[in-house]
């Protein structure tokens, strides 16, 4: 086993023995965990991304519901310690799938699973990879002037450059991006450019912006995976590559950058691994709306609604944000960042690109 797996199989006999020792004791067995909402994150100065606060909830065996809770938690670290004793790995809906074996624990739907996996990484302070378990879902590409070095299936380094060795669907992040797997000897962009949609980021492909603007373009499949959130993080860190975020002019992928960029709600816990405080807005925005005229939709109530929350939402509380906000409610229309074809499918790297890019001295 590697060191990583021996620390996350450490600390997941350290969850199991203190339920152990509370029955030793003669006590319920019991499990705080933080509370993840809105109302429990917290700006951290020191690293400048929104964490979780203190507040917590106790799952105990008192009550039926938490009994069971207890069990689920006691059948996954049974399940996971055999994956990291095996060097076997495991998808998000296997394991869902595994607890059909599970007496009286199996659980009801896969965000049940899914959520416990989360208390996992809080309680032990690890990540779910630490753990063997891995998303279900493709990863995101990547195009650009870096070599990545990865390990083959059989531990041999290979090396692949970016944008000289992939085609035009571009080098497929892998789930797993940390030191042991993948790194970077050669980056040679002067900022990330990271994109929500395929059709964007093949448009941007397709008029070589990459070389053009000499960026790495990354697809993030709407909302990202944590894999891809953690690439970015990694090269923003370790390569000092500025990050800008591209997205279409709506309340959902105004949250898409807020993952980027604050941290994810449901992933706080991870937020210094996975934020980038320093990320950029470069999406479409109601003021773009406007100003460059672009053809848009109309606001459904959900969309509303979900603008409204964010009005809420302390990740959202700068000036920018809630003039953007209040003004995308008021005109009551949104836009894709491909509505910006109306003007040719040169416009977006010839001109709306450049313009934003310029303003923030990127380019």
């Amino acid at each position: 086993m590697e060191d990583r797996y021996q620390m996350a199989f450490s600390r997941l006999e350290d969850i199991a023995s203190q339920f152990y020792e509370q029955l030793e004791k003669g006590k319920i067995p019991e499990m705080k965990i933080a509370t993840r909402s809105k109302n429990n994150i917290k700006f951290n100065k020191r690293s400048g991304v929104w964490k979780l606060g203190n507040s917590k909830s106790t799952r105990s065996a008192k009550k039926m519901s938490g009994a069971v809770m207890i069990l689920r938690t006691l059948y996954m670290l049974d399940f996971i310690r055999e994956m990291i004793d095996t060097d076997r790995s495991s998808t998000l809906r296997e394991m869902y799938y595994i607890s059909e074996g599970w007496d009286k624990a199996k659980f009801g739907d896969q965000s049940e699973s899914d959520r416990l996996a989360e208390d996992m990484e809080i309680v032990s302070d690890c990540l779910r990879e630490d753990f063997k378990l891995r998303p279900e879902e493709d990863g995101a590409r990547i195009i650009g002037d870096i070599v990545v070095e990865e390990k083959t299936r059989k531990g041999d380094l290979r090396k692949l450059n970016c944008r000289d060795d992939v085609g035009d669907s571009g080098y497929t992040i892998p789930y797993n991006v940390e030191k042991d797997k993948v790194n970077f000897s050669k980056v040679n962009v002067d900022f990330i450019i990271a994109i929500e949609t395929g059709g964007m980021f093949d448009r941007l492909v397709e008029n070589g912006f990459d070389e053009e603007a000499n960026a790495l373009l990354v697809h993030l499949k709407g909302q990202p995976a944590r894999s891809t959130r953690r690439l970015i993080k990694r090269l923003n860190e370790e390569k000092g590559l500025p990050v800008v975020v591209f997205t279409d002019g709506d309340p959902w992928s105004f949250r898409i950058f807020a993952s980027i960029a604050y941290g994810a709600i449901n992933s706080a816990h991870l937020s210094e691994l996975l934020a980038i405080p320093s990320a950029e807005y470069v999406g479409i925005t109601a003021s773009d709306i406007m100003n460059y005229d672009l053809p848009t939709d109309k606001l459904s109530q959900t969309d509303r609604e979900a603008l409204k929350q964010e009005l809420e939402d302390p990740r959202f509380n700068t000036r920018f944000w809630k003039n953007e906000i209040e003004t995308m409610l008021a005109i009551n229309k949104k836009a894709e960042q491909q509505a910006l074809a109306k003007y040719g499918l040169e416009y977006v790297t010839e001109v709306y690109l450049p313009e934003k890019l310029g303003e923030l001295g990127i380019i």
